[in-house]
């Protein structure tokens, strides 16, 4: 079975732009036979009127192949509630790495992430428990995580 992740959203051009470098994905191509995913929207009967302006690249992959696909579906409304599901990018190397050292890999990558677009909401600081984590949010106001 093949599955991909899903994220509503009202610009995917700019979330593709966002997520690709963030994850390290790089877009989709379009499928055989179709130079660009506007051409193979049109060719499978969606109306021009829906797909807006440009080449219509609203899908990323993991170069790797390791990684699920992400779609990036334009709806109409803008995000108003927190997200029921959300991306966690894990950095720190997990429990077995000193908390110090995973704190620091976690705010090397927070401080990569912001310029792109993402702003933090806040940090998850839980030194008793040996977790530290920092929550963003998109450039749609999705949250996630790095860890």
């Amino acid at each position: 079975m093949e599955w991909q992740l899903v994220i509503d959203c009202r610009e995917p051009s700019r979330l593709v732009a966002f997520w690709a470098q963030a994850l390290r994905y790089r877009p989709q191509p379009a499928p055989d036979g179709h130079p660009t995913w506007r051409e193979w929207y049109l060719a499978h009967g969606v109306p021009a009127e829906e797909l807006g302006e440009g080449d219509c690249a609203d899908r990323l992959e993991d170069p790797t192949g390791a990684g699920p696909r992400l779609w990036f579906q334009p709806v109409p409304e803008v995000k108003s509630l927190k997200n029921r599901l959300h991306i966690d990018l894990k950095v720190g190397g997990g429990r077995g790495v000193p908390l110090a050292e995973r704190r620091e890999r976690v705010d090397a990558e927070v401080d990569r992430l912001v310029p792109l677009g993402a702003a933090v909401l806040g940090a998850m600081d839980d030194p008793e428990n040996g977790h530290y984590a920092v929550q963003l949010t998109d450039p749609e106001g999705n949250e996630f995580c790095v860890v």
